[in-house]
């Protein structure tokens, strides 16, 4: 009796084991045709399982290795690490690999603080920064008046070395920048290199609520105006006109725009002031890679009285597209260095969770059609910078060796 019971009991444990080899032979062949089918991957994780719709991209073969990834990190990593983080840079991992400096992903927080950035008002230091794209040394391009960065002592052309200990080379600029804005009231701690006096500094400099314009202009000598763009914001066609109207009732005879280190901003901020300055025709015009075209023209009206544009090496996209079409007009004159040479426009596509991508979505051809990505464009007259001031002084315009020649040809005129 004992024995047949034991017989019953073995024959009970290898039914059952067969029957769950079969239950998971069953599920597994299940999941290949549920698969084949759909086109879609069941992907197990630590709590539950999902479905992965397989694409060009995210095949079969690359969902299986981020899940394997994963769990080697659960099982391995010596500490919990932040799983949104991790979703972040495959995200931003993802564009990265189209291979495009411009081509990139915003999460949330970014897109946020890209909003800001159009708009001009934001919680920092009060500081215009430019970065070499081949050094990565960012370099202060302009301090603000009443801001922190001007009382903390920040002067133009000081080398930012590093931001609360990082690297300031370490990333992009867009980056640094988030480290150095925060939340009101707190500080930021730069390291500071003077080039002018061989000086490394450190300051504690506090964040505030800073409202910069992106248009500055007055009145200089022989009536010429001068009008300074630092970037092409939502608010900057406004600004321009009205410092051009105040400028104009007070005589002007001559204007000179600077963009020298504008890094660009928004097409149509850029389209509107050309609008204003440049006779009727086309002012730029953008094609895609099916041929598409999108043309941007001015009206009759315009200005009638000389022009110098100032650029540099830092006069990129936007700034490009003014000095382009001032250039083809044969409208006023180009002085300094050739520009940066980005002549790509990328179009943002909000998302449904809050992010964003931003995607190079076309080239961009001057009016004579002239793309001048990778080149740049020559000004008409060549003229290196050079601070004309005494060792160790800040920046006036009187010791702008660009600006005080600009001001020598209107004159003249």
């Amino acid at each position: 009796m004992e024995k047949e019971k034991k017989t019953y009991e073995k024959g009970l444990w290898i039914g059952l084991a067969i029957g769950m080899i079969f239950v998971v032979v069953l599920t597994f062949v299940s999941v290949k045709v549920f698969c084949a089918i759909s086109g879609e991957a069941i992907v197990l994780g630590n709590k539950k399982a999902s479905t992965v719709r397989y694409t060009d991209v995210l095949d079969k073969e690359t969902v299986e290795k981020v899940d394997e990834l994963t769990e080697y990190l659960d099982v391995y990593y010596y500490e919990d690490y932040d799983k949104d983080a991790l979703q972040d840079s495959l995200l931003e991992g993802l564009v990265d690999g189209v291979g495009d400096a411009y081509t990139m992903y915003y999460t949330p927080q970014e897109y946020a603080d890209l909003q800001i950035d159009t708009t001009g008002n934001y919680y920092g230091i009060g500081a215009g920064l430019t970065q070499d794209i081949k050094t990565m040394v960012v370099t202060v391009s302009k301090v603000y008046a009443g801001t922190p960065a001007e009382e903390a002592g920040l002067l133009k052309d000081d080398i930012i070395v590093s931001v609360d200990g990082i690297d300031a080379t370490s990333m992009e600029l867009s980056n640094l920048v988030q480290l150095i804005r925060g939340e009101e009231g707190t500080t930021v701690h730069l390291e500071i290199y003077r080039s002018s006096t061989q000086e490394e500094l450190e300051y504690d400099v506090p964040r505030r609520n800073v409202q910069i314009p992106s248009v500055t202009a007055e009145m200089l000598s022989d009536n010429i105006g001068y009008i300074q763009i630092s970037e092409f914001q939502s608010n900057t066609y406004q600004e321009f006109c009205d410092y051009l109207t105040m400028l104009e009732q007070e005589g002007m005879q001559g204007l000179i725009v600077d963009l020298r280190d504008n890094p660009g901003g928004l097409l149509s901020s850029v389209v509107n002031i050309l609008d204003v300055i440049l006779p009727e025709g086309t002012v730029v015009y953008t094609e895609d890679k099916y041929g598409n075209r999108d043309t941007y023209k001015s009206d009759s009206s315009c200005i009638n009285y000389p022009m110098v544009v100032l650029v540099n090496g830092n006069s990129a996209s936007a700034s490009e597209i003014f000095a382009g079409a001032i250039k083809d007009y044969d409208y006023g004159t180009l002085l300094g260095t050739t520009t940066f040479g980005k002549g790509i426009v990328q179009t943002i596509f909000p998302l449904e969770d809050g992010d964003a991508l931003k995607v190079t979505t076309a080239k961009y051809y001057t009016p004579d059609g002239c793309n001048i990505h990778g080149t740049g464009i020559e000004p008409d007259v060549e003229l290196e910078y050079e601070f004309l001031g005494p060792e160790g002084e800040s920046y006036d315009k009187q010791y702008d060796n660009q600006l005080q020649e600009a001001i020598k040809m209107l004159s003249s005129n």
